[in-house]
């Protein structure tokens, strides 16, 4: 399973902006962005490039790529079963995106970044309609029931959610006294906060 290991500050720090790749830490003054706003590398802070048009569509991808924890194969194979489906591509990309596994049990509030989730599922903590699910890029639709698996719900992780109140999407229900949620819809773009202008990631594999 490929997958992104080096810093992760590293990536929020050349996107110029917080990706909330590391939880917790991210909302805190530890926070690389906070503490050094500019490109990372030897002359990151020097480095004053003209952006092209070209630039800032590359720019929009990648900065998706990371969002979403995805590498360059996986990301562009979404793109091009968002392109293959009806309707608008950047809108189908960005569902596809929210649908995974990985990140509804991020948006159900069970894990603090798409890096845990990506990890908690990988390591058999959860179940998807009562079976055993551990693909973080498993595709969830409407009415699809993730539950935090029996024999996990004792660890610190799972005991801290009940007592919480989780902010959830729209299209996500969630009873953490079960350690439960639903897909209740399939996510509409006003619905989907990740702030992605999907236009020019359209624009740039369109070329």
């Amino acid at each position: 399973m490929a997958r992104y290991i080096d810093p992760s500050c590293r990536l929020c720090r050349r996107e110029g902006q917080k990706l909330f790749l590391k939880g917790e830490r991210c909302y805190s003054t530890k926070c690389a962005v906070e503490k050094r706003n500019y490109a990372p590398g030897q002359h990151g802070q020097s480095r004053r490039v003209k952006v092209t048009e070209y630039g800032l569509q590359l720019r929009e991808k990648q900065k998706a790529k990371r969002f979403y924890g995805l590498l360059e194969t996986q990301f562009r194979n979404y793109f091009d079963k968002a392109a293959k489906k009806k309707g608008l591509t950047g809108e189908n990309l960005l569902v596809f995106l929210e649908t995974r596994f990985d990140n509804v049990v991020f948006r159900m509030g069970f894990a603090s970044s798409r890096k845990e989730a990506r990890q908690l599922v990988t390591h058999n903590h959860f179940t998807v309609n009562g079976k055993k699910q551990n693909i973080p890029s498993f595709q969830l639709k409407e009415g699809d029931v993730v539950k935090v698996k029996e024999k996990s719900t004792t660890s610190p992780k799972f005991r801290e959610i009940r007592d919480m109140s989780i902010s959830t999407p729209s299209w996500i229900t969630v009873d953490t006294d079960k350690l439960e949620g639903k897909v209740v819809a399939m996510p509409r773009r006003e619905e989907i906060d990740t702030p992605i202008a999907e236009h020019l990631i359209v624009e740039l594999y369109s070329k």
